[in-house]
């Protein structure tokens, strides 16, 4: 990758790429010490972080207090303004594999899995910036060392990354910048929380019938989910023709190519089912969200495959309004009624042992499809809040991603307040 500082007047060539003449390059073991020794005096309870408490904007999430034992001595100790790096790559879905980084505030004790980073002269959310670049978190991971499943990011490795430092002034207008962004982005993320809340709740109250919406009144009935929909079994002579198709809990329909980066059906794609735009299909596998399986509407497609160990179904409209169906698989409202249904002692092929006459024979409870018209309608203007919300974050994310690129390499210049771009 070409480096866009490159020849640039007033840059130079150094270890750490090309900079501003009046810039250095230095070693985090230069400006910092990489996993300090204890010196600390504890007190009788102490805050302690574990892996799943750094948030992927590397926020600590929580710091829970534990009173101190003999065993505290094992633990990776920090204090006031210190930076945790992971030794190993978290399997959090957020992470998507990156190292985990976060600030932290106060004393106390982390995962033996954390290197500890202590700034010395130098603003310590310029190092926790640097952290959080990607040719960071690449280099990590590509340097990490020990057999296959034990790998970590060794010591050394911190202690020899080469950041290009700018004088301690810039330093500080640089991470003021970043920081501008970084509340924007948390503030974004705490909005999208409280809607996902409310959203929730509704769905509990309106889906149930708990809450009527002003001038309906008639009784709920049941029906099997047999009655109001017809199963899909059709298959296709030319597969080859259509994309092949997964579902993950909380996303939905995803690509087998973009999900496991390359088609797993193999030869059992001439069994797959073809499903159409507004169809449903529901998927066996477990997960903590949906723990007995989950069920979503195709709408990423006009028409995909799916396994045929799904079992796929379209809507009689006669009966059932499709939005009012997809919000309440959505809401979980399956899982305590299948529950019951499922052998808990016996997997099929790393799936729930769940028969389809026993899936079909699920009875939801229906208002008129009036009603049901206008709850899937409050439903989704809930659900385009949140989307306008994340397409927001995805935005402020990346003109992030772009700053962070631009200052922290010098290409872009903020000096006593003033932008130079040279």
């Amino acid at each position: 990758m070409t480096d866009r500082n490159q020849n640039r007047p007033g840059y130079k060539k150094t270890k750490a790429g090309w900079i501003p003449e009046e810039w250095k390059s230095s070693r985090f073991d230069e400006v910092s010490i990489v996993n300090p020794k204890r010196s600390m005096k504890l007190p009788a309870c102490i805050s302690f972080v574990g892996m799943a408490d750094v948030s992927e904007c590397g926020v600590i999430q929580n710091q829970t207090v534990k009173q101190v034992k003999d065993g505290i001595n094992g633990f990776t100790p920090f204090i006031e303004n210190d930076i945790l790096v992971a030794k190993i790559t978290p399997c959090f879905e957020n992470y998507k594999g990156a190292m985990a980084v976060g600030l932290v505030n106060g004393v106390g004790f982390g995962s033996t899995e954390f290197h500890v980073i202590r700034p010395l002269d130098i603003d310590r959310n310029f190092i926790f910036y640097h952290t959080r670049t990607h040719r960071f978190r690449v280099s990590g991971v590509s340097n990490m060392v020990g057999s296959a499943g034990q790998k970590r990011v060794p010591a050394e490795f911190i202690q020899k990354y080469i950041i290009p430092l700018p004088p301690l002034p810039e330093q500080k207008q640089i991470t003021e910048i970043l920081s501008t962004w970084d509340e924007a982005i948390e503030q974004t993320r705490q909005l999208i929380a409280a809607a996902n809340r409310r959203k929730k709740a509704l769905m509990q109250k309106l889906l149930t019938g708990k809450k009527r919406l002003k001038g309906f009144k008639g009784k709920w009935t049941s029906k099997r989910l047999s009655v109001i929909t017809e199963r899909i079994t059709s298959i296709t002579e030319h597969p080859e023709n259509y994309p092949v198709l997964s579902i993950t809990a909380g996303t939905g329909f995803v690509s087998q190519a973009d999900k496991f980066s390359r088609v797993i059906a193999g030869k059992h794609i001439e069994n797959y089912v073809l499903l159409k735009r507004g169809e449903f299909s529901y998927n066996k596998g477990n997960s903590y969200r949906y723990p007995q399986g989950c069920v979503y509407q195709l709408h990423e497609y006009n028409e995909g495959l799916v396994p045929d160990v799904f079992y796929s179904f379209r809507l009689n409209p006669a009966f059932a309004h499709d939005g009012f169906i997809k919000q309440f698989f959505i809401a979980g409202l399956h899982n305590r009624k299948l529950y019951r249904c499922v052998n808990t002692g016996v997997r099929n092929n790393g799936l729930l042992n769940l028969n389809a006459d026993d899936f079909f024979s699920l009875e939801i409870k229906l208002p008129n499809l009036d009603e049901q018209r206008i709850i899937a309608a409050v439903l989704q203007t809930a659900d385009e809040e949140i989307a306008v919300l994340e397409s927001k974050l995805a935005a402020l994310e990346k003109q992030k991603r772009g700053l962070m690129q631009k200052l922290l390499t010098g290409e872009v210049r903020l000096i006593f307040g003033t932008e130079t771009i040279q």
